[in-house]
């Protein structure tokens, strides 16, 4: 028998290969606008003004002219003085008729001026330049304010987050294996 040379054994392998996809995640942020309410109340300027008032009292003019509201007085307080007067002088002619026996006490000069006229009362007031009263009045115009007044509510709104998870797949790409292969045997006998 004849021994041949040694041969060698072949061993070939192959790793194993892993696959990983990865999807990546997603945020969503989104944000509503805030909310803004406002409301004003508008200043408020009221004012209040008065007419200029001309009173014209002329009641002594008229007083003057034809004797006006208060004649009617004047002629019954004249009218009372006269009376008055009358019965002074009726005692004073009485009382020196009591003594008559004085001179100068005759009955014609006691009674003699008894033929002139009484002047009736005055029913005019008197006359003067000041007659008529002229007032006139004027008055401040009343002012009230009110100040605008503002009110600002706001309202924010929080974000609103969302987030989508990726994907992950690990998969095997390629076994791995081991492959001997033996020499060849040539057998010959």
């Amino acid at each position: 028998m004849k021994v041949s040379s040694l041969q060698i054994v072949q061993i070939r392998q192959t790793p194993a290969l892993m696959g990983i996809d990865i999807d990546p995640g997603n945020y969503s942020i989104r944000q509503p606008q805030a909310e803004l309410q406002m409301k004003t109340q508008p200043a408020v300027l009221e004012i209040h003004k008065y007419q200029p008032e001309l009173s014209i009292d002329q009641s002594r003019a008229f007083e003057a002219y034809h004797g006006g509201f208060s004649m009617n007085k004047r002629i019954y307080s004249g009218i009372q003085q006269q009376f008055l007067q009358g019965i002074a002088e009726r005692v004073q002619k009485g009382d020196r008729m009591a003594s008559i026996q004085s001179s100068g006490n005759t009955v014609s000069e006691i009674f003699g001026t008894d033929w002139l006229p009484r002047p009736f009362p005055e029913i005019r007031g008197p006359a003067s330049m000041d007659n008529v009263d002229i007032h006139f009045e004027i008055r401040s115009p009343e002012l009230s304010f009110r100040p605008a007044e503002s009110e600002l509510n706001v309202v924010v709104n929080r974000p609103e987050i969302e987030f989508i998870r990726g994907q992950l797949n690990i998969y095997v790409k390629q076994y791995s294996s081991i492959q001997f292969t033996p020499p060849e045997v040539n057998v010959t006998m």
